[in-house]
């Protein structure tokens, strides 16, 4: 009776609480049914961190870090640092203080008791301790993943600097066995190969740059990923992964039929003792495919260093990395406040310089935040100069200044007279060589606001001027430039970084004497007013228009160039984002000679014409002027891509 009565006052609530009568059909999709805030919860993720000698990065790492779009509850942690000669262990121990309670679980060891390995000439040689370490150290964490039931685990280098909050998101929802984020670096080193040679190292191929310059955009099958690498633990192809030579070995024993029919690279393993190429191998010789996934912008990795660097070379490169996030992303996040002590601190210089001037329209107040904002990331003490708006010009204004115009001067490719922002342009510069000779500058550099600082700026910089100082009195050296011609630009004798300037547009940097701001003065530009980037080039006596030049009797200015060149501009014509205010701005209408239309019209924002210097110029220190950068470790043999 007991039975049957719980029965009727069953029945009685489920007619009070009537469910919803939900009809599903075969062909729709069950979780259309659901309710919309009882979703799948995401997978969850082990991440593995590996951290020694890092203090001088790993504020900023854990900062971006921090920043990912992903439940922290759904991520666990397992990190091990140890052989640290530095704050790292400090600055891991301070970040897991404020943040331990928001991931779902924490396994941390620390062991600083020993700071070197056996043999090791610098803490950045791997030596075979080290990857022997290294190797145990990923194996655990492989199997502590499986152990905790995780459904992906993240190895993540601390060299990675994920600027995408939702990586791990995109990265998960892409399910695929094992997939990287293509990560940018300071030259064309990246986190993936597109080929390896017979003897398990890097190989270069056409298809590396275009998927590293985005020329192709997708998830690419590859034979080598590293530095952050995700891998699904649900997969049961993933035991077969490891980071053991012997245990490589041993897999490829109990299938090496099968291998040698499949991969030339799945022979018995003959290989190096190296964490990411035996993991690599274990992967392609189990049919377990490697991704690599470019269609976000991820992050940036630093590349490793070779034994005879040292900690500076680290420096500069996490500068160079933060200017390029600087000029992709528009900013540099904060470090979390806690760790803002532990950021590395330079004092602010000019590069032996007297003054540093960057012109800046007032009614551009993103472009003048943008780079004092690469102004501080390079320590650069820069003055910001307001520059003449063509907007607020007119002809009347003009000729209350006493300006006149070149008669019979027109634009060599769109022949039309000047612009009044080129007006305002040439104004703001003229203004800057007055202040130079009123304050007796004995060298200045004067910048626009719209530039890309090469990777090592500041070194180059400093070392073309030094070159130029040693062996010639110089008016002017151009740090970015536009060539105009294919014409001889002979090495300046005993130098390596300089030539000697020819016609040129562009006046994006430029380092001028006291002595040259002189001369431009002296030569009263404006009674005979051209745009600056024309009237450069003519008093320095390499402009092809002979009529123009000779308005100008007193062409003496000696100009040299730096070369490869240290500055660029942000955006070219038809970019994203190009804005042009001196080509884009109201035209003079001043009287002018009947203006000709007989060349093709090129802006003078089109990207440089691919010239090539004389091979019989210079035959020294061809690896700077190549393009590679001016530090050995891109020459690292497993990891590199030559530029």
């Amino acid at each position: 009776m007991l039975g049957l009565f719980n029965l009727i006052i069953c029945l009685s609530i489920l007619c009070i609480y009537q469910l919803p009568n939900i009809s599903v059909s075969a062909n729709d999709d069950i979780y259309s049914a659901l309710p919309e805030d009882l979703v799948e919860q995401p997978p969850t993720v082990l991440v593995a961190l590996m951290v020694r000698n890092k203090a001088h990065v790993l504020p900023l790492f854990l900062t971006y870090f921090e920043r990912l779009n992903y439940p922290k509850n759904r991520m666990a942690l397992w990190i091990r640092s140890d052989h640290n000669n530095d704050a790292s262990a400090e600055i891991l121990q301070l970040w897991l203080n404020q943040t331990t309670n928001l991931y779902h679980s924490v396994d941390l060891e620390i062991d600083d008791s020993i700071s070197d390995y056996n043999n090791a000439s610098s803490p950045f040689e791997w030596t075979l301790d080290r990857f022997e370490h290294v190797i145990k150290l990923k194996e655990s964490a492989l199997a502590y993943g499986h152990k905790i039931w995780a459904d992906y685990i993240f190895f993540l280098d601390v060299d990675v600097l994920l600027t995408l909050p939702d990586t791990l998101k995109h990265l998960t929802n892409l399910r695929l066995p094992i997939v990287a984020p293509l990560l940018l670096s300071e030259s064309l080193y990246s986190n993936f190969w597109c080929g390896m040679t017979a003897d398990y190292y890097y190989e270069r191929t056409d298809e590396y740059k275009e998927i590293y310059n985005i020329k192709k955009v997708g998830t690419y099958r590859v034979p080598m990923i590293h530095s952050a690498v995700l891998v699904d633990l649900n997969y049961m192809g993933s035991y077969y992964l490891t980071f053991e030579k012997e245990r490589l070995r041993e897999i490829q024993q109990n299938n090496i039929e099968w291998a040698k029919e499949n991969n030339n690279h799945c022979r018995l393993y003959d290989g190096p003792l190296d964490d990411i190429i035996i993991f690599a191998i274990s992967a392609n010789c189990s049919q377990i495919p490697l991704y690599l996934d470019n269609q976000y912008l991820y992050g940036y990795i630093l590349q490793p260093l070779e034994a005879n660097d040292n900690l500076t070379q680290d420096l500069l490169q996490l500068t160079n990395i933060q200017t390029n996030i600087v000029n992709d992303l528009g900013k540099v996040v904060d470090v979390l406040d806690y760790l803002e002590k532990f950021k590395p601190k330079s004092e602010k210089h000019k590069l032996t310089l007297d003054h540093i001037y960057m012109i800046n329209l007032n009614r551009r107040p993103e472009r003048r935040l943008k780079m004092e904002k690469l102004f501080a990331i390079l320590n650069l003490d820069v003055e910001h100069f307001p520059a003449v708006d063509g907007k607020e010009l007119n002809l009347d204004i003009i000729n209350e200044m006493g300006i006149k115009f070149l008669p019979g001067y027109e634009d060599p490719y769109h022949h039309r007279q000047m612009t009044m922002g080129e007006i305002g342009c040439f104004l703001s510069h003229y203004r800057i060589w007055e202040k130079i000779v009123e304050n007796k500058l004995k060298e200045v550099l004067i910048l626009e606001d719209d530039i890309r600082f090469e990777p090592y700026f500041q070194e180059r910089a400093v070392r073309v001027l030094n070159e130029a100082r040693s062996v010639v009195e110089y008016d002017l050296i151009y740090f970015g430039r536009k060539r105009l011609k294919d014409e001889n630009e002979p090495w300046v004798q005993d130098t390596d970084y300089l030539v000697h300037a020819g016609y040129s547009y562009w006046t994006l940097g430029y380092v001028l004497s006291y002595e040259g701001a002189l001369k431009l003065l002296n030569a009263k530009p404006l009674q005979k007013l051209i745009p600056v980037d024309e009237y450069l080039p003519l008093m320095f006596n390499r402009h092809p228009n002979k009529t123009w030049s000779a308005a100008f009797p007193e062409r003496n200015v000696i100009a040299l160039s730096a070369a490869p060149l240290i500055l660029f501009p942000t955006h070219y014509t038809g970019d994203m984002g190009y804005i042009s205010d001196t080509e884009d701005s109201e035209l003079t209408s001043q009287p002018s000679a009947q203006l000709t239309n007989t060349n093709t019209a090129q802006l003078k924002s089109d990207r440089e014409l691919e010239l090539n210097f004389s091979s019989d110029m210079h035959n020294t220190n061809a690896a700077w002027r190549d393009g590679e950068e001016v530090k050995s470790s891109i020459d690292i043999a497993k990891t590199h891509e030559e530029l």
